[in-house]
């Protein structure tokens, strides 16, 4: 017998969001454009899904998690509704 390979799909290739719309520094006080990099559940999405680089993502990270600590975006596992 002999094993067949499947050949991978073709990587999709994830837009830069920062740089669309002409961010230069990430601020911990824009929310609205930090939750883009949030999941449902409230954790930081991977540079593979956001298509950031490596600087990019590290800015993204730093001000995620100071947004966090002044109580601007919610933390992982919380609950929207409290309980």
């Amino acid at each position: 017998m002999t094993a067949r390979r499947r050949e991978a799909a073709p990587a999709k290739k994830r837009r830069n969001l920062l740089k669309s719309l002409g961010i230069e520094r990430v601020d911990y006080k824009d929310t609205s454009t930090l939750r883009q990099f949030i999941s449902e559940r409230g954790k930081i999405r991977s540079r593979s899904v956001t298509g950031l680089t490596v600087q990019q993502q590290r800015q993204v990270t730093t001000a995620v998690k100071t947004a966090r600590e002044m109580a601007l975006l919610p933390y992982p596992g919380q609950n929207p509704t409290g309980r």
